[in-house]
């Protein structure tokens, strides 16, 4: 068998025979014999390695007792297994042009194919002439479209795509999926009027008599693939040798290996190295050999795709690895050889592979930059240089300095001490060691034994040197830790006042600090913080003023806290209201604490509930969906999302339980109210009021929210749990009014001021509210009622269609993240993307890797809380007309016009009124209650 980079079969003669001793398959290949079993737990067909070749160590596997394989003798022999087919980046040398065709699974593959004939029955109809003869350099293709024109007709033919990115990405889908064939057989689709594609014309031709298609069979079928795009452009980078692959390509395949768990462990510098030598490798059959054992190692394979079976000698079947998982490192790092034989569980698996020579340089480039320290024998910091690149005074700076990677939080604790500047920041642009420990320190390190360790740090002696250097050595440590508890407390503020611990340690420094004139005390430095302007937590270099402390002592009013200091704010022992339902729907109303446990609602309502019967509480959606929430839940009420409500009952009662009447929504529009109001006051108040919410939240509260508010009963995720269902309140809210506007006219100029609502709520920079805004327009249910879209201007077509752009998730949301980082705050960014990126960082991550705290996940969650800071850098909403009006003032009956054809009239409407409707938005949230409603307005 060939073992060139250790894959597939080599050429030769193959000859099938039935072993009368085994009654198994034999597949014999020139002087080789492979013999082939059935794998009874998969149903695969595996090659399994010659008897006599030497076992080695199977790194990291245990081996379970002897597998049970398949028995020949059958009176009828199975089929042999077809020879396997193998796809993977051709080598560097290499000119031949491989076939990439059906690497996608099987399922996936119809799907892909039935999407593709309604598409081409579609295109077909529409532009017949779009598929015609093309004459190129000399050579004539018959009855093909350029990709250019392709990307062109789906833009235009009002399918839902929404940028040219993603129409690329569904043309590479049906390349992949062999709907689409480039006329020289290419494997990867360019958005190019040069390059030439053919649909498989008579498999997806339509069957004669059949009737037009169901718009909404055609809208499906392309959010199908709309949804597969992504991915196969990311495929499309991995194919690609790596030198020919664009920048953009590699930070796609870098934020893919951010979310792998077989590199976890490595640091971003390492992943980003990885991004630029990963190879594509897919098979299609289950069964193939991958490698065998006792062969050369020659790449380590990352299984992207699919499932393998590891197999040795003499025990068989010894594991099972999945997606994520890694295997063959153990050969490239011993230089020994295979330790097992690899065999495809299933069809279509899909590998990320790097070869020997790069796997060794990239290992030698960080173990040349990397440094362990070692106590006891044992690692407890491990560091490395910063490799990054850039230009100017930063770049010199990181050039000389070391990352904290991972470490013990002692030793993290006591290296940022030693290394720390005198007056160090929590927003620091180049040394970010302060602000990632203390935004992220509870993830990995209890209050208690922070507050122990900076304690005992202040008041340790050094034990060498002359008693000046000592004295020198000790007064400047004194006075770092000084430093980072006034900035600790200036970031938590009265998030720390009711931990005994921080109070305790808060009295002893000031206490300490006060027998040392030259430290000038704990207050001081406070003080000076207090005073000194914000302009680095401005973000932008302006200056805020200066809020007033709510108190003095040691518990001063933080810049975040001033941010934080409004009416909306809510805090874990702040107490509100609960509303609880009955199983007759009867309401009762607590007053608890934000944070209050299930248990302590339950006890609360005992007295009104009676002693007879043990009651639970029960968290209900509109769907009716139940589910009872264990007792010490935290916080549940202010977790509720949108038209979820709590029940109080009994065992008995729960099977009976209905959702309250007002969960299902309203039943009728309120499109008389928004008829008086202009799309840019409406866009002005939904700003001002989601500012007061967006301000609200804590930066810390994004680090408890994804972590588990669970392990955090000391603080609320509650103000960042609004946002988010403020975020589906709005969206469901448009589609909601959308579907109950009965007129056909009406609706259009509803449509239309939706629209427009978003482009100035993009204009004001409230970009949570605007992807509400178009997520609402762009539901199913809305974008079916062809006659309302018909009916719409041009000119608001094509600012929808411009819209649209900012809501493109291909290259990871790029259009957005480059419209936000031109953008100067205040602003409201898209809340939901950064929540995703903190769940992405922290589920692809290790936070514990060789017992050892992986920091370098701590500086990525801290980097992405740091936008929160960034956004908010002024004190004021984002650029909101609001601003220059009279707060609230009622206004004369008589001047309000309603006008359903002009918004030059609707300026006048009451701001109590509509400020009063904003907040009490009614929606629908059951999508199938949506598409009722639409199917009824428009069948």
């Amino acid at each position: 068998m060939s073992s060139r980079g250790g894959l597939g079969s080599g050429s030769g003669c193959r000859k099938w025979v039935l072993d009368s001793g085994s009654g198994c398959w034999v597949q014999e290949i020139g002087a080789e014999c492979r013999i082939w079993v059935l794998d009874s737990g998969s149903g695969c067909w595996g090659a399994v390695p010659s008897p006599g070749e030497e076992l080695g160590l199977l790194w990291g596997c245990p081996a379970p007792p002897q597998a049970v394989w398949g028995e020949g003798g059958t009176a009828e022999p199975p089929q042999p297994p077809t020879p396997p087919l193998v796809f993977q980046t051709p080598l560097l040398d290499s000119e031949s042009s491989l076939d990439y065709g059906h690497s996608i699974t099987q399922a996936s593959s119809e799907k892909i194919w039935r999407a593709g004939k309604l598409l081409f029955a579609h295109l077909s109809s529409s532009r017949p002439g779009l598929i015609r003869d093309h004459k190129h350099h000399l050579r004539h293709h018959r009855q093909c479209c350029s990709g250019k024109d392709l990307v062109d007709w789906l833009l235009s033919a009002g399918v839902a795509v929404q940028t040219r990115s993603q129409a690329v990405g569904i043309g590479q889908v049906l390349v992949d999926g062999g709907v689409l064939t480039h006329v020289r057989q290419e494997w990867h689709f360019q958005d190019k009027d040069t390059q030439f594609y053919r649909f498989a014309e008579l498999e997806l031709s339509p069957e004669p008599g059949a009737g037009p298609r169901d718009p909404e069979e055609l809208l499906e079928a392309l959010g199908f693939l709309a949804q597969l795009g992504p991915d196969a452009l990311l495929s499309m980078a991995l194919r690609k040798p790596p030198a020919q692959r664009t920048q953009d390509e590699l930070e796609l395949i870098f934020e893919e290996l951010l979310h792998i768990k077989a590199v976890a462990h490595l640091s971003n510098s390492v992943k980003r190295e990885l991004a630029a030598v990963l190879m594509f490798e897919g098979h299609q059959r289950a069964g193939t050999v991958l490698f065998s054992q006792g062969d050369k190692g020659t790449s380590w394979y990352i299984i992207w795709k699919g499932s393998v079976n590891v197999v040795t000698h003499g025990k068989g079947l010894v594991a099972t690895l999945h997606e994520g998982d890694d295997f063959g490192q153990l050969a490239l790092v011993n230089d020994a050889p295979r330790a097992a034989t690899i065999l495809l569980r299933e069809d279509n698996c899909h590998f990320l592979r790097v070869d020997k020579q790069d796997f060794n340089r990239i290992l030698k480039d960080v173990e040349a930059n990397t440094v362990r320290l070692k106590e006891h024998g044992k690692v407890v910091l491990v560091l490395q240089k910063d490799l990054q690149g850039g230009s100017g005074q930063a770049a010199s700076a990181r050039s000389s300095r070391y990352l904290v990677m991972a470490g013990t939080p002692e030793k993290i604790l006591e290296h940022l001490l030693e290394f720390m500047r005198l007056d160090a920041t929590l927003y620091d642009p180049v040394d970010t060691l302060l602000g990632d420990f203390l935004l992220t320190y509870t993830v990995f390190m209890p209050t208690s034994q922070l507050c122990r360790a900076l304690l005992h740090h202040f008041r340790a002696e050094p034990l060498e040197g002359s008693e000046q250097d000592k004295a020198t050595y000790s007064l400047r440590k004194r006075r770092k830790i000084l430093r980072l508890v006034s900035q600790w407390v200036l970031l938590y503020g009265r998030l720390l006042q009711g931990d005994r611990s921080t109070t305790a340690l808060l009295q002893n420094l000031a206490d300490l600090a006060s027998q040392d004139p030259r430290l000038g005390g704990l207050g001081q430095e406070q003080g000076q913080e207090r005073r000194r302007p914000r302009a680095l937590e401005n973000g932008d270099g302006s200056v805020s003023p200066q809020p007033k402390a709510r108190s003095s002592g040691m518990w001063p009013g933080s810049p975040e806290e001033a941010i934080l200091d409004s009416t909306c704010t809510l805090r874990a022992q702040d107490k509100v209201p609960y509303e609880i339902f009955r199983a007759d729907h009867s309401c009762l109303v607590s007053v608890l604490p934000v944070n209050a446990s299930v248990r302590d609602v339950l006890r609360a309502l005992a007295p009104r509930l009676g002693q007879d019967r043990e009651h639970v509480l029960v968290k209900v959606n509109s769907a009716g969906d139940r589910a009872v929430l264990p007792p010490d839940a935290v916080g549940v009420f202010t977790a509720l999302g949108l038209n979820e409500r709590l029940f109080v009952v009994s065992r008995d009662e729960l099977g009976s339980l209905t959702p309250h009447p007002e969960q299902l929504g309203p039943h009728a529009g309120s499109s008389d109210t928004l008829d008086l109001i202009s799309s840019k006051d409406l866009a002005s108040h939904l700003t001002d009021y989601d500012w007061n919410l967006f301000k609200s939240i804590h930066q810390v509260e994004m680090i408890h929210y994804i972590v588990g508010p669970h392990k955090f009963h000391e603080v609320t995720t509650a103000n960042l749990a609004r946002v988010m269902r403020r975020f589906n309140e709005l969206q469901f809210w448009v589609a909601t009014e959308l579907c109950l506007c009965p007129e056909l006219g009406r609706r259009t100029q509803l449509l239309r001021k939706f629209i427009k609502l978003a482009a100035h709520l993009k204009e004001q920079k409230n970009l949570n509210s605007f992807f509400a805004v178009m997520f609402g327009v762009s539901n199913t249910a809305v974008t079916r009622l062809a006659k309302t879209w018909e009916r719409l201007p041009h000119k608001i077509r094509k600012l929808h269609s411009a819209l649209e752009r900012m809501l493109d998730p291909s290259w990871n949301h790029r259009v957005y993240r480059l419209a936000v980082a031109k953008m100067s705050p205040p602003i409201i960014p898209f809340v939901p993307l950064l929540l995703k990126d903190m769940t992405f960082i922290h589920e692809g991550n290790r936070t514990l890797a060789e017992n050892l705290i992986n920091f370098e996940k701590m500086h990525m969650m801290a980097k992405t809380v740091r936008i929160l800071q960034r956004c908010r850098g002024h004190a004021h909403a984002p650029l909101s007309p609001l601003r220059n009006r009279s707060p609230h003032r009622p206004e004369d009956a008589k001047a309000v016009r309603i006008s359903t054809c002009s918004e030059q009239s609707l300026s006048v409407r009451n701001p109590v009124s509509t400020w009063a409707y904003l907040q009490h938005l009614r929606a629908i949230d059951s999508q199938k209650e949506l598409l009722r409603l639409s199917r009824d307005l428009e069948p």
